[in-house]
């Protein structure tokens, strides 16, 4: 299956050093990304949604500016595997926060990507106040 890369940016007012446990931790990522969120060795965690459980690796992390998880058993021969990536970009002009997300998978409708994206922004922003 062809993969497509969906990227997006969502304005948050909040600092990197406030969202970054948010988009790196497993209790992080439970409030808004993801019903459960199990850390396995190796750095593996093991994402739930509804009920189904998905295994990712997180391949890199900088402190205060970015995640990269990639989905294990995701392509035939495991090179091109789904993965989504969150990065926290501070506008220098304007001090404003953003996360960008590239989110790499057979999903290639741009209109259910928004709208889940959407609804995850949602709820982060309900957590952090911004």
């Amino acid at each position: 299956m062809e993969k497509y890369k969906f990227v997006t940016e969502f304005e948050l007012r909040s600092s990197p050093k406030v969202l970054f446990p948010y988009i790196s931790t497993p209790s992080g990522l439970e409030q808004w990304y993801a019903e459960k969120v199990t850390v396995l060795p190796d750095h593996r965690y093991d994402f739930q949604w509804d009920g189904d459980s998905h295994i990712a690796r997180q391949t890199s992390l900088r402190v205060n500016k970015a995640v990269k998880f990639e989905f294990e058993n995701t392509s035939e021969d495991d090179l091109d595997n789904d993965h989504v990536e969150l990065k926290l970009e501070v506008s220098e002009l304007t001090q404003t926060t953003f996360l960008r997300i590239v989110d790499y998978s057979g999903n290639r409708d741009e209109a259910e990507l928004d709208s889940l994206w959407d609804g995850f922004i949602v709820n982060l922003r309900e957590i952090v106040g911004s």
